[in-house]
């Protein structure tokens, strides 16, 4: 909604944004925080190498569509996004929209994970490149889908061109856009040292948020940029993302992004015009929820533990779901997990200990219940991670997608 301008002055000055981070007798413990969790993400990312796993990578990215979408209630069922990745859009318009959304959201992210190795520091934290993720999202939508609360259709790309106020924060003034962006990214681009870098990141999500940039897809956008830093921090290699865990923890993110939107609270919180404090909680939290999105994925990938995941699924696929997947399939499969390899159908066919013709139809089948994947018809297989097998590979993962599971 427009801000009321003549009830209070807006923020107009880069410096209103201090502190970018919090004082440096105050980083202490958030160092140590930031400490553990890149020795933990990098532990995670020796389980999996890159460019493995090719499947579960796809479907995380629609995980991240879901729950970005859902902090911004605008989610569609996961059901609905397997469907609409098949083409097939539901006759209901607004459903078809949030569809829409999903799949623009997932090809954005894979655009970054696919680029971000080439970027420099001062690429990812340019103003330049936050426009080109909100210009990428939302120019794969059509008008219609653009449409805002007033009326006017929203603009790939382009910086608000009016005062707004979301909730209780009104955005700084339009015209101080540009500069604040560039305080931002020449800040916090020039943080150099490891974990600093990953305050940063986070520092950075809270305050691209606060400038508001843009006339909507704001709260999108800031994720998107924060799953793009971790990324290129070598951090995550495409096997987490925070927006998990800013959806499940709601509330939360919504009380500390706001917490740190307030002004200092007089001469013990800080020095700059915005409150140390609530941007120290802020880390805190962002912190908390990457380790615990880590911690899950590294225990998810666990070799032993997925083997013992992958034969109960194979179970249930034999003795419930009969339609041609058997419990013998077991030790290709998990060799497929572990090794991440690619192989030849001869050479699966050959570890099944199946006969020549048993062991076509159980890679047909494997195949058609997405427990195997290829990208031809007589191209090498490789693991797959379908939405119905989440409850046994990664329980927990994507409750949601599970409830939906057939």
């Amino acid at each position: 909604m427009p801000a009321k301008s003549q009830l209070f002055e807006l923020y107009d000055d880069p410096s209103q944004m201090e502190p970018l981070l919090p004082g440096e007798h105050k980083l202490g413990p958030l160092l140590e925080q930031a400490h553990l969790l890149q020795g933990s993400a990098f532990r995670l990312g020796g389980l999996c190498q890159a460019g493995a796993l090719k499947d579960l990578r796809t479907l995380l990215r629609a995980m991240n569509s879901y729950y970005t979408n859902k902090i911004e209630g605008q989610h569609t069922l996961p059901l609905e996004i397997e469907q609409a990745l098949d083409g097939d859009f539901s006759p209901d318009a607004d459903k078809a929209r949030r569809q829409r959304l999903a799949v623009a959201h997932m090809d954005c992210e894979e655009q970054l994970e696919v680029r971000w190795s080439g970027w420099s520091a001062a690429n990812v934290w340019a103003p330049q490149m936050v426009a080109d993720i909100h210009q990428d999202l939302f120019a794969r939508l059509p008008d219609a889908d653009r449409v805002m609360d007033e009326g006017d259709v929203l603009q790939p790309g382009a910086w608000r061109d009016r005062n707004v106020a979301v909730g209780r924060h009104a955005a700084p003034s339009f015209a101080a856009i540009g500069p604040m962006l560039q305080r931002w990214s020449r800040y916090y681009s020039g943080v150099r040292r490891g974990e600093l870098q990953v305050l940063a990141v986070a520092a950075s999500h809270h305050r691209l948020a606060w400038i508001h940039p843009f006339r909507d897809g704001n709260g999108r956008v800031a994720r998107l940029h924060t799953h793009l830093v971790l990324g290129k921090l070598g951090l995550t290699n495409g096997l987490w993302s925070p927006l998990r865990g800013f959806a499940r923890t709601q509330e939360a993110y919504y009380e500390r992004l706001a917490a740190a939107d307030a002004p200092r609270a007089g001469d013990l919180d800080g020095r700059g015009n915005l409150s140390e404090k609530g941007l120290i909680d802020w880390l805190a939290y962002v912190l908390g929820v990457c380790m615990d999105q880590v911690a899950f994925m590294e225990k998810m990938l666990a070799l032993e533990g997925m083997r013992d995941r992958m034969a109960a699924c194979l179970a249930y696929e034999e003795n419930v779901v009969k339609l041609g997947v058997r419990t013998e399939s077991l030790r290709a499969l998990h060799y497929l997990f572990a090794t991440q390899a690619e192989l030849e159908r001869a050479e699966f066919k050959a570890m099944l200990g199946l006969g020549d013709r048993l062991a076509t139809a159980q890679v047909a089948a494997l195949l058609k219940r997405g427990l195997l994947s290829t990208d031809s018809p007589h191209g090498k297989l490789r693991f797959g991670v379908p939405q119905h097998a989440l409850r046994f590979y990664f329980p927990n993962l994507w409750p949601e997608a599970e409830m939906g599971a057939h």
